[in-house]
């Protein structure tokens, strides 16, 4: 198969065709080999305009839905970023390339072992993806680092979880899918030093929930 054709037809027809054009944005997505990404018997697959499924019944997320983060958070290459589900490690990879350094969570032991190879196999060094539920805020007390510069969540919730968005610099950015299908929106916060929040919808969409979400504690007396 000519993956570089398949890259090429996907940046044409499937992102810059919705309204994402920046030059270089368009010329990086055109060089990154995603179906390193994908299992070896769904690379034909990987250049598809939908959600390619990955072990564990995970799935990545659609060429656009990446652009689209891509696209609204324009980094500079100097971020750390906070990455909640890490899935192949492609977005993982994607975010390292820009910015200084990326901290990808990833429920499945099986996930995290197959993005850490992939980034390894391209030699990104800057990207480190470990086994941990982002969702769970017990658990998020044993990430190390922060406060980030950005944290994006690669998975539809319900609210944008106040545990993470706590590990976010003052003037900081979050983007993340929120709500369920069919009603799934992207949006990107930026938190003002004045401890207000501005908000942008990005995009509507479809995305699969995010698993690992905790509810609160019941207190029984």
């Amino acid at each position: 198969m000519d993956y570089a054709a398949a890259r090429a037809n996907m940046v044409e027809h499937q992102i810059r065709a919705c309204r994402v054009l920046d030059p270089d944005l368009l010329d990086f997505l055109s060089r990154m080999p995603r179906e390193r990404f994908v299992p070896e018997e769904l690379r034909s697959i990987a250049y598809m305009e939908g959600h390619v499924p990955l072990p564990c019944g995970q799935e990545m997320l659609s060429p656009l839905q990446e652009a689209r983060i891509l696209q609204q958070l324009a980094l500079s290459g100097d971020e750390e970023i906070l990455l909640i589900g890490a899935g192949s490690g492609y977005l993982t990879a994607l975010l390292a390339m820009q910015a200084r350094f990326v901290l990808a969570c990833e429920i499945h032991r099986e996930l995290v072992d197959f993005a850490t190879r992939n980034l390894r196999d391209l030699g990104i060094d800057n990207a480190r993806v470990i086994q941990l539920n982002g969702l769970d805020p017990e658990a998020c007390e044993e990430i190390d680092g922060g406060p980030f510069d950005v944290l994006v969540i690669a998975a539809a919730v319900d609210e944008i979880p106040r545990h993470l968005r706590d590990r976010v610099a003052p003037g900081g950015e979050v983007i993340a899918f929120v709500g369920s299908n069919p009603v799934v929106e992207l949006l990107h916060q930026r938190l003002l030093p004045d401890g207000g929040v501005e908000t942008t919808r990005v995009m509507e969409t479809l995305l699969a929930d995010a698993e690992g979400a905790v509810k609160p504690r019941e207190f029984v007396f």
